[in-house]
């Protein structure tokens, strides 16, 4: 199976950094407003949240709230550590929208003389498919791949959990120190009419979420451009909003195109699967796109994520 990268992952643009990941420059653009703990369990999808949480690990019921935030109404973030402020720390980043929990990073859960990348791979795995379960539901039906990053500093893993034929990994996990970070990718729901790959790269691998965004038949008609063209100005250190600038064409227009082709997509990719909610709009969903898209035509690729 191909090993996949997908350093830019949609999400991470509104994450609050973790010990594996810092969060893109994009954090300060966006306004985050603090929770207090009466807040996250009176609204509806902190309390969800936490409820599904205490099903999944019951200890983490005398876990202390020790920070939550909304960004823009985009995502909720939770974070809970056991209380003392030491040990154990699960945080949970949840779609505002959707109510999806998009990334789950879970950290001193082993002891600190045998940290989860001292352990072997098989043991990795292990601890992983076990957040995952528990979390997320079975992942029998998924393929595996797992790697060593090839960075300098920290050893890092990444594994892949796919879909059989999926452009994309449905689960994509790093493993650093002792934490664990999952995101939830939903690779099935990956475009399928992908006309190139690799628009941009990181470590020499295509960055399938920029691929994504930008395989957008509506986008190449507003730019006049080819997607061979597109990925060829974009490897000589162009961003999107640079080579619309050069066609008269504003940010604003290149952002309409893209959030509405990813809020369509989406809402119709949950309709398939009956898990649209009420009051759910096609606006609400480009409100929330809007930041993530901005990230990627902004980005250059010469520059890391």
């Amino acid at each position: 199976m191909k090993k996949r990268l997908i350093s830019g992952l949609v999400a991470t643009a509104i994450l609050i950094p973790t010990a594996a990941f810092a969060a893109p420059n994009l954090i300060e653009m966006l306004t985050r407003t603090p929770m207090t703990v009466e807040q996250v369990e009176g609204d509806e999808v902190g309390k969800a949240t936490l409820e599904k949480l205490y099903n999944a690990f019951p200890e983490t019921k005398s876990f202390e709230i020790i920070n939550a935030s909304k960004v823009q109404g985009v995502q909720t973030s939770i974070i809970l550590q056991e209380k003392g402020g030491v040990g154990k720390k699960i945080s949970l980043h949840i779609n505002g929208i959707t109510g999806a929990i998009e990334h789950v990073n879970q950290e001193n859960w082993e002891p600190k003389e045998k940290p989860l990348t001292a352990l072997t791979d098989q043991e990795i795995k292990s601890k992983v498919d076990y957040l995952i379960d528990k979390m997320y539901g079975s992942i029998e039906e998924y393929e595996f791949a797992m790697e060593q990053m090839a960075n300098t500093g920290q050893k890092t893993f990444m594994l892949n959990y796919s879909k059989k034929e999926s452009k994309t990994p449905f689960y994509q996990v790093f493993v650093q120190d002792n934490t664990i970070s999952v995101s939830l990718i939903g690779g099935e729901t990956t475009p399928s009419n992908i006309k190139v790959e690799g628009f941009f790269s990181t470590n020499g691998k295509p960055d399938y979420t920029a691929d994504s965004f930008l395989n957008d038949e509506k986008l190449f008609s507003l730019l006049k451009i080819s997607p061979t063209e597109l990925k060829q100005e974009l490897a000589k250190g162009k961003s999107v909003v640079e080579i619309a600038a050069s066609k008269n064409v504003s940010k604003q227009q290149v952002i309409d195109v893209i959030a509405k082709t990813q809020a369509e997509g989406q809402i119709q990719g949950e309709n398939n699967n009956d898990v649209s909610k009420s009051n759910r709009s096609i606006e609400q969903m480009i409100k929330a796109i809007e930041p993530k898209v901005l990230q990627v035509i902004e980005h250059k690729t010469e520059t890391p994520w």
